[in-house]
């Protein structure tokens, strides 16, 4: 969906993302924000990541390094009231250094007001609840992926610790049987027959 239109009423967020040349910055945020193929973010969330990726930008433009540990960090001592008044002051003062101008950067910055607005009346978005059944499956592909992932990982680490001596062992196969206890009557389940049966019988009983 387009960020510019002449029927849709102004939005910081998407003059921000057209002077920033953020393209395709709306149509994650909207991806984000109604969980459409992606991890689902809150508006707050959303809000940081967009500051962030003007930060990020804010950056390049000034030729300094732009890791995301970087800008993450940049961005915190920017913003969190828990960091202290030196820490913030560096912080700033690199910037400016840089000839960033600081000032307007944190102008820039926008809240999840900002964002909601930009999502519901810009973009005309649409935050739809999972229902029970697609939240239990959401959740399920979640731990499958990260179990996956845990199984690769272990797979990975044993075969160079054994390329390179460090253990003994020929032929290997790694397996990962994540179960659930119930602790009041002691029935094991796996996690995807535990997800889909809603739960242990014995509450049912």
């Amino acid at each position: 969906m387009p960020d510019t239109t002449d029927n849709r009423p102004s939005s910081k967020v998407a003059r921000l993302i057209a002077e920033y040349e953020l393209e395709g910055l709306g149509d994650e945020l909207e991806a984000r924000w109604t969980g459409n193929g992606v991890e689902r973010m809150s508006l707050r969330d959303l809000a940081d990541h967009f500051n962030e990726r003007l930060l990020e930008q804010t950056l390049i433009d000034a030729g300094m390094s732009a890791l995301e540990s970087d800008v993450s960090t940049t961005y915190q001592n920017l913003t969190d009231d828990e960091v202290s008044t030196g820490v913030r002051t560096d912080a700033r003062s690199r910037l400016e250094q840089n000839g960033v101008d600081v000032d307007t950067l944190e102008s820039n910055f926008v809240s999840y007001q900002a964002i909601r607005s930009y999502l519901t009346e810009y973009r005309d978005a649409e935050y739809r609840q999972l229902s029970d059944e697609e939240k239990v499956e959401k959740d399920l592909q979640s731990i499958q992926r990260l179990m996956t992932r845990t199984l690769s990982v272990t797979e990975e680490r044993i075969e160079k610790l054994r390329e390179t001596g460090r253990i003994d062992i020929d032929e290997f196969e790694v397996l990962l049987d994540m179960q659930v206890l119930c602790q009041r009557c002691g029935d094991q389940y796996s996690v995807a027959e535990f997800l889909e049966n809603r739960g242990c019988d014995c509450q049912r009983e």
